[in-house]
């Protein structure tokens, strides 16, 4: 597993959508709380899954994730394979795209990152999770025509990714204002105050959060599917713990009690 997460993260590092942690950590806004409840919603957890799918599956493999593993989330082989698996035939492939690293190189710079363990990847001790990262980061997207892409991001400045998902929330501009800075007289910084829409998406704002929840919450579930069994064994297993402490500390003093 070790050996996994490294080779992921060295992926991650290359990849042209998202920085290494070191970097993200020194720029952008504060993260947004990501709605921890979606993890146990099902429906949420299948929502996300077909976002990932026709979204983020396209240019991203997730390719230590098995398609049949989404049975987990509820979802028959049937359903699977009607509605989720366009890259292969085979329920229990891996969930791999067909872009070629060298054409991704050629048209993006680099290939982009393999998304299995990205949510368990962005966690930063002194912002939040790596699902808060993501659930700010898909929701601070604004034009700017500065850049390559004519996309940037408030939680990544200068991002290299393009607004994937900017059908569903419509274009944005980020509003600043010259204001002085407190750390240098004299000076000036600019001040983010905003969003304003520029043009709708097929969502609202509350529909469009919703959905990056979703999205989110399958991405976070994919990096660990077995996590709440984990966390239910780890009740029982921390009360049995319990009982058997008092068990063994009754013993301890019926063993001891004629001896001063």
């Amino acid at each position: 597993m070790k050996k996994l997460i490294a080779t992921l993260l060295t992926s991650f590092l290359l990849g042209v959508g998202l920085v290494s942690g070191a970097q993200a950590a020194g720029g952008g806004i504060e993260w947004d709380k990501f709605p921890k409840e979606k993890l146990a919603d099902t429906a949420s957890l299948q929502n996300g899954a077909k976002l990932f799918v026709n979204y983020c599956l396209n240019c991203h493999a997730a390719a230590f994730m098995r398609y049949n593993r989404l049975r987990d989330i509820g979802l028959t082989e049937a359903q699977i394979k009607a509605n989720l698996m366009f890259a292969t035939e085979k329920v229990g492939d891996t969930m791999k795209v067909s872009l070629d690293p060298n054409n991704a190189k050629e048209w993006f710079g680099g290939l982009p990152p393999d998304l299995t363990v990205i949510a368990r990847s962005r966690a930063d001790g002194a912002k939040g999770s790596g699902a808060d990262y993501l659930y700010t980061y898909l929701r601070s997207y604004y034009r700017d025509e500065t850049k390559a892409t004519g996309w940037n991001n408030m939680a990544f400045p200068s991002v290299g990714m393009p607004h994937v998902l900017w059908e569903l929330q419509g274009q944005r501009s980020a509003k600043f204002v010259e204001e002085a800075d407190a750390h240098a007289p004299g000076k000036t910084v600019h001040v983010f105050k905003g969003y304003e829409q520029l043009t709708p998406g097929t969502m609202s704002t509350l529909q469009y959060d919703n959905a990056v929840a979703d999205l989110v919450a399958y991405l976070q579930w994919m990096g660990e599917p077995a996590q709440e069994q984990r966390f239910r064994l780890g009740v029982w297993v921390l009360l049995f713990l319990s009982m058997l402490t008092v068990i063994a500390w009754r013993l301890n003093a019926a063993f001891w009690k004629d001896i001063k």
